[in-house]
């Protein structure tokens, strides 16, 4: 009997979703002319699931296994190690995205070039770039590691035959796997079907030869990897680098991590010698900072495990003419700033509707927590009187709609961190959750329980609160 040919299958090349027939525009992203016909892949015998031969039993093993785990492998820069969780870990498949010229592959090169450097193999196979010009990023940021193996190549067939005739290999870095192509797959490098197959293979041989494998990835416009969202289910880490253009700050930021905790950052500055560690990024973030200035808040954060403090600035200003208010939000949720706003006049009396806003988290790292809520609120009470925040405090705390200050996670990590760097003072949530206990503060910090955002806006002269300020 003859085999019922398979349906045509159609595929964006843009969020990787499958359709039975062919559109102009992917339902799923909402990307136009992105989907493509692909060869649906036929089953491994051709036969139905009944007549096909019976697989080996699989061997299940308990969970408290006899072999201790294998040791991480230190890449000799303490911040990409504190975002991998304490090193690589050998087998494991770490994917590195961010903006074109962010700083991806400075950072893969000068971590393969410090663990070349300590007698371990490692190999650096661009599909961007020719062996003379990974060369002459090396000669221009002064490395130097004789044993680091270069190659270009974009053919994954070629690759797998040459990584599984090598022996002892530590780490391979693809640079980067949009460029990488499989003979067996119809389809043109950096598309879905060609992102998936060429992945998978690679991660396989991870898997089978024990070697860390780091895959750079593109991004898209709007900030996400680019390719099927299936990549970074396949992978054990997925790691962002951030940063704007405009500053020397990079952040090396973990979204996914087996075998660390997420969300923890490294922060680099870029430099004409390549990317430099920032051990302690709270003195480099408020080094420029000017105190005694309206619309200045300094918000004592937490990025993963690490306590971090930055500068909060606000400026209002009368809107011009009948046009709509503006509010310019840079490294913070607008969507939070017009909440914190209507908070600030439904619940504390202010009146900030004809204002143009304009924040700004200084230095150019991005805040995601709600913590800093009352820090942010500080300076734009501060910006709306005039009057400036005393200038050795910190902030932090959620503020709920009710205009209640919520308490945050960390809170002795945020407070130590602000004694060390010289501050003499912290406002933070009121402790009502857990039996009014109250923490002890460092010495040199006085603590001011702030419960009501309404308290807030009392201390500058504003409109009385619904409480007292501590």
């Amino acid at each position: 009997m003859a085999r019922r040919p398979s349906s045509p299958r159609f595929v964006c090349q843009s969020c990787g979703a499958a359709f039975p027939k062919w559109a102009g525009r992917c339902e799923a992203c909402g990307a136009w002319n992105s989907i493509v016909e692909e060869e649906a892949t036929p089953s491994a015998t051709g036969a139905p699931a009944t007549r096909r031969a019976r697989g080996a039993k699989i061997a299940f093993v308990s969970l408290d296994g006899q072999a201790e785990p294998p040791p991480r492998i230190g890449t000799r820069i303490g911040e990409l190690d504190r975002v991998l969780g304490g090193g690589l870990v050998p087998a494991s498949v770490v994917l590195v995205g961010g903006d074109p010229g962010i700083g991806k592959s400075t950072l893969l090169l000068q971590a393969a070039c410090a663990l070349a450097g300590s007698g371990r193999r490692v190999m650096y196979i661009s599909g961007e770039e020719a062996v003379d010009q990974i060369r002459l990023r090396a000669r221009r940021l002064g490395l130097d590691a004789p044993g680091l193996d270069l190659a270009a190549a974009i053919n994954v067939t070629d690759i797998a035959g040459t990584l599984e005739a090598e022996r002892d290999v530590t780490l391979v870095v693809i640079d980067s796997i949009q460029t990488m192509w499989l003979e067996s797959v119809d389809s043109a490098p950096g598309t879905v079907s060609q992102v998936r197959a060429t992945a998978f293979e690679l991660i396989r041989l991870a898997k089978q030869r024990s070697f860390s494998l780091i895959l750079v990835g593109h991004v898209t416009k709007e900030g996400a990897l680019a390719g099927p969202r299936v990549l970074e289910h396949m992978v054990d880490a997925v790691m962002y680098f951030e940063g704007d253009r405009g500053h020397q700050f990079r952040i090396l930021r973990a979204a996914k991590n087996r075998f660390g905790a997420t969300d923890e950052i490294g922060v680099f500055a870029m430099t004409d010698q390549g990317l430099v560690e920032v051990p302690n990024p709270s003195a480099l973030f408020l080094a420029e900072r000017r105190g005694h200035i309206a619309g200045s808040a300094v918000f004592a954060g937490i990025e993963g495990t690490r306590p971090v403090l930055l500068e909060v600035q606000a400026l209002l200003s009368p809107k011009s003419g009948d046009s709509a208010p503006r509010r310019a939000v840079v490294g913070w949720d607008s969507s939070r700033l017009n909440m914190l706003l209507a908070v600030l006049e439904a619940r504390c009396g202010m009146k900030l509707q004809g204002m143009d806003v304009h924040l700004n988290i200084a230095g150019g790292l991005r805040v995601l927590e709600p913590a800093a809520d009352l820090a942010v609120a500080a300076a734009l009470v501060s910006a709306a009187t005039g009057r400036p925040t005393h200038a050795g405090a910190v902030y932090f705390g959620e503020v709920g709609l009710s205009g209640e200050v919520r308490q945050v996670a960390q809170a002795d990590a945020r407070l130590k961190e602000a004694q060390k760097l010289g501050f003499d003072a912290a406002f933070l949530p009121r402790r009502v959750a857990r039996g009014n206990t109250r923490l002890v503060a460092p010495e040199g910090l006085h603590l001011n329980e702030i419960g009501h955002l309404g308290d807030l806006v009392a201390l500058f002269g504003g409109v009385e609160g619904d409480g007292d300020a501590a």
